[in-house]
């Protein structure tokens, strides 16, 4: 049976470039269904068209396609590079996606302070001179780790502007986990050598410091130094504590990453094992979706892109289980973001090298038979919470994609309310919203109106979106894409009065057909319909009550979440403007380069300050003076 593309999409094929880039394809609705990178954009994207092309994927795709769009790079790794920055964004359908895709915890040594902080963050940024280790699996595994490290290499947690001078130590210097260098206890250059030496530990080069220590132990024992060698043996037994999980693998001065994958059909697993001078440091499993008709070789070199496109740390070798498709072009990818140093991609047919991809099949196997059962699970779970749902509102079609909205408020200031998105009974972090209350800024606290203002600006961006006839900006993600999507049920945290609220802005937009609305109220749990005079209750402990419960707290708790980082920022923007010479563009300019940090502003130094647009080195010599 031959097939010919519809009209409007061979009118994109026959006016795309040969260039390098990045296409989309979108359905009807509008809504990116998949990302890929090309070489030859005109090459790779007609081929999905051709009547030969019998790929199960394919022919999917090819149902479903309304438009494509395509962005023109400079050159194939880049526009890997944008692939993976789209796929991250939009996580299209047919795509293999990192289904643990969030933004995993690193460690940052904050080494252009005088006196280095040692502290956990999300955010990675290469240019800013401090050190990064990491991505960890989560944040309890660094904290943990940090706990145990500080008992060894002790560390400032506090905000102080170190002088020496201060009068007295606080309690963190009793129980022997800061130094302190505040009191001149310990001096600076003390101080960066145990930061100096903890960063070595974090590095793998821990048989290097302990040796170093025991050496030092046993010359202190000699000299009859007792109490420092026995300072000694204690950071030492620390270390050890802390690194209890790292151990020799490998030959010395080996760095490499070891990738295995194992699939079921439905999803897939890879297995991470990070090798750094020889120790292995870390074993991280992560799961990929929408595998389904994909090679195992594009699965991973799929998994390649996503988790080396926002890695800090990329070694000088990556041990792999096979070959995958464009490996010159990857390797060619991986050096650029390693700042132009080789990276070689291996594929090991015996010995050593071998030994540790099966080590790395053997894990991936038995978590993805783990992380299967928890998601069977999970997924029974979520269609029963919804198919009850469903039944009890009177809903036409499940609910599987829920809007929840809360408003927060204190002292009748600073109102937010907020928007969380549910699909298919799991949060949508990436469709969360706030918005900041305008309308009653000087009228004190009024939830409706409030909820009325948020709710008017949701559905007013949907008519603004559909009506919208502009392509999205080249390379940015098109952010109508959230307002077009109309939920299958939108929850209000309240009542009776919440609800009509609600209502009456459906009716304004003539939405009353195609939006359900419930409000659920937190002093019974009981749910209020439109027209309905009594409430609906679920029962307390089924899967859909709890499911309603969870959407709605979630709601609160991202408005507070939303509130609290708009009072803190309130707060240092009060502080900073209370310096002579600051207005808010300084402010501005001030936050965006100490990452919105007060204390990282404090600390700074006058060289540092005045590298600052805009301030000047007197300004900086005030600013030091009067934000204490």
């Amino acid at each position: 049976m031959s097939y010919s593309p519809p009209e409007a999409i061979q009118q994109v094929l026959d006016n795309l470039p040969s260039s390098p880039g990045v296409y989309q394809m979108l359905d009807g609705h509008g809504e990116i269904i998949y990302i890929g990178k090309a070489k030859n954009l005109r090459s790779r994207v007609r081929s999905y068209f051709q009547p030969s092309n019998l790929d199960t994927k394919v022919l999917k795709i090819r149902q479903q396609v309304a438009d494509i769009r395509i962005l023109v790079m400079e050159s194939e790794t880049a526009a890997l590079t944008a692939e993976a920055q789209l796929i991250r964004a939009h996580k299209p359908r047919y795509n293999v996606i990192w289904k643990d895709d969030k933004r995993y915890p690193y460690i940052v040594v904050r080494t252009r302070d005088p006196f280095p902080k040692v502290e956990m963050t999300r955010r990675v940024n290469r240019n800013d001179g401090n050190r990064y280790f990491g991505p960890y699996s989560s944040g309890w595994a660094i904290r943990q780790l940090l706990d145990t490290l500080r008992k060894a290499f002790p560390f400032l947690t506090c905000d102080r502007v170190i002088t020496g001078q201060d009068q007295r130590a606080c309690l963190y210097y009793d129980i022997k986990l800061c130094g302190a260098p505040c009191i001149g206890a310990q001096s600076q250059d003390e101080y960066r050598q145990s930061i100096n030496d903890l960063m070595r530990v974090l590095e793998g080069k821990t048989d290097v410091v302990l040796r170093e220590l025991n050496q030092d132990m046993e010359a202190s024992a000699d000299a009859l130094d007792f109490e420092r060698a026995a300072l000694l043996r204690d950071q030492i037994q620390a270390i050890s504590q802390a690194t209890a999980r790292q151990y020799r693998i490998t030959d010395i001065g080996a760095d490499r990453d070891v990738l295995s994958l194992v699939c079921n059909g439905q999803m897939a697993m890879v297995q991470l094992l990070v090798i750094r001078n020889g120790n292995l440091i870390s074993s991280d499993s992560f799961p990929l979706i929408n595998i389904q008709d994909e090679a195992e070789t594009y699965i991973l070199a799929s998994f390649i892109t996503q988790y080396y496109e926002s890695a800090f740390d990329i070694p000088p070798e990556i041990i792999l289980p096979a070959e995958v498709p464009d490996a010159d072009v990857l390797a060619t990818w991986l050096r650029e973001r390693r700042e132009s140093r080789k990276v070689k991609l291996t594929v090991p047919q015996r010995g050593e090298k071998r030994k540790l991809i099966q080590q790395a099949t053997e894990t991936a196997t038995e978590q993805l038979t783990l992380f299967q059962a928890r998601w069977e699970k999970d997924t029974v779970r979520q269609e029963k919470a919804l198919a009850e749902i469903q039944e009890a509102l009177h809903l036409s079609n499940p609910p599987n994609r829920i809007e929840c909205y809360d408003i927060s408020t204190l002292h009748g200031t600073s109102t937010v309310a907020s928007r969380v998105v549910f699909v298919q009974g799991t949060p949508y972090k990436s469709e969360y919203r706030r918005f900041n209350i305008r309308t009653i800024e000087h009228d004190g606290a009024d939830d409706y109106q409030a909820m009325r203002e948020a709710l008017t600006r949701r559905f007013q961006r949907y008519v603004d979106a559909i009506n919208d006839t502009e392509p999205p900006v080249p390379g940015k993600p098109d952010r109508n894409e959230t307002w077009r999507l109309l939920p299958d049920l939108m929850l209000i945290d309240g009542g009776k009065g919440q609800l009509n609220v609600a209502m009456e802005v459906l009716e304004a937009f003539e939405l009353t057909e195609h939006v359900p609305v419930a409000g659920l109220a937190k002093r019974f749990e009981e749910v209020y319909l439109p027209r309905v005079a009594l409430p609906v209750f679920l029962p307390r402990k089924s899967e859909g009550s709890q499911l309603l419960q969870r959407i709605r707290d979630e709601a609160h708790r991202f408005a507070i979440t939303s509130h609290r980082k708009q009072r803190t920022k309130k707060g240092m923007a009060s502080q900073l403007e209370a310096v002579s010479g600051i207005g808010p563009n300084k402010r501005k300019a001030l936050l965006a380069a100490f990452d919105n940090d007060i204390g990282a502003i404090r600390r700074a130094s006058i060289k540092q300050l005045t590298a600052v647009p805009g301030i000047t080195e007197n300004l900086a010599r005030k600013i030091k003076q009067e934000l204490v």
